[in-house]
């Protein structure tokens, strides 16, 4: 059996598959955040919950409803879409020309709110989502075996990722939202209606975590913990990347997996703070992180 550094290359190119998956999910979320930030300056400690409920929806409607994995990833984003603007427009418009913290605190509530309301319906334990079966199996490449589901998660998160990206940083609706955000009285005179676009950027924002989290369903377990367990270290990989930079969460998101994956290769007694001990020396170096403004 081949190895590199002592490590069979099944096991290590098998540890950077996860990693990319895992760098996968923490981009599509790091990049709902930093939009959000970016956009709306609400920090949206709420996203790891709408993430779970975009999954719970996609497994509810299976299962109650028939709908299986290709219109969830439509259903799903939607109906998270909806739920997020009326939490914008019913809360989190009183709070924009207040501090930070008063977004933080809200979101959190919610968030706990969100997660106790699926844990008093569904427990702690989790709900089995099947592959869809176009993406049933898997390659073998030789070196190793490549499923044919991950391989897809990757593809379709880069795709997701790119293309956000590209829509805030290169259109004129791009523009238009970044104007709206740093002088609304502008943009307002120019016909443009500021609180509405801001409003659908947050249901954007949100449903970009429904999506990452129907593409989750099948890879883990459908749980009401999933997104707690993951929204703190989304919000090391956003500090990491810099607040509010979309392209700084995209490549940071999938940087960290990857340095996370090789950290369980070959020190996996680290893996589990890795990416909190990166975040600590970016901030040291950059407080604004590696792509953030002033870095």
């Amino acid at each position: 059996m081949m190895t590199i550094l002592g490590i069979p290359t099944q096991a290590l190119f098998g540890q950077l598959l996860l990693g990319l998956i895992n760098g996968a999910f923490y981009a599509m979320l790091s990049l709902g955040l930093a939009l959000i930030f970016g956009l709306l300056n609400i920090i949206n400690f709420s996203h790891g919950a709408l993430y779970m409920m975009g999954a719970f929806v996609a497994w509810l409607a299976l299962n109650f409803l028939g709908l299986g994995y290709w219109g969830a990833l439509i259903a799903a984003p939607l109906v998270v879409a909806v739920i997020g603007i009326i939490i914008e427009r019913t809360m989190l418009c009183r709070l924009y020309k207040l501090d930070h913290l008063y977004g933080l605190l809200l979101t959190f509530g919610l968030a706990l709110i969100i997660e106790g309301l699926f844990r008093e319906g569904y427990g702690v334990s989790g709900q089995p989502y099947a592959v869809p079966p176009a993406l049933a199996g898997g390659w073998n490449l030789g070196f190793m075996f490549l499923p044919i589901y991950r391989g897809w998660v990757v593809v379709a998160s880069l795709v997701l990722c790119l293309g956000t990206w590209y829509a805030i940083e290169k259109t004129k609706l791009g523009a238009y939202l970044r104007a709206g955000t740093e002088n609304p009285t502008l943009v307002q005179a120019f016909g443009i209606n500021v609180p509405l676009m801001i409003t659908l950027t947050y249901g954007f924002g949100v449903a970009l975590a429904a999506i990452a989290g129907v593409l989750a369903a099948p890879i883990y377990q459908v749980s009401p913990k999933m997104g707690s367990d993951l929204i703190i270290v989304v919000f090391a990989v956003v500090v990491i990347g810099g607040m509010g930079s979309i392209m700084g969460s995209i490549l940071t998101g999938y940087m960290l997996g990857i340095v996370e994956g090789l950290t369980k290769v070959f020190y996996p007694e680290a893996a589990s703070t890795v990416i909190f001990m990166v975040m600590v020396v970016v901030l040291l170096i950059k407080p604004a992180g590696l792509f953030g403004k002033g870095a």
